[in-house]
């Protein structure tokens, strides 16, 4: 068998007027107890967040 590796996605809104703490308190949260890891953060100029996390899947697929 070969396996295959995909991903799957979530996405986090953080509003201006979160603070840096509070937003790595979040990403490692998800990191520790859900499997995450950071793929993408974007800080736009309002002071927002947009955090995008990845999580492995991997499938088994059969070889004849």
């Amino acid at each position: 068998m070969v396996a295959m590796v995909e991903y799957t996605y979530l996405v986090l809104q953080l509003p201006r007027g979160t603070t840096r703490d509070v937003a790595r308190q979040i990403m490692t949260e998800h990191a520790e107890y859900g499997g995450w890891e950071l793929d993408r953060l974007r800080l736009y100029p309002d002071g927002s967040r947009r955090i995008q996390l990845r999580r492995k899947i991997i499938r088994q697929t059969r070889t004849f």
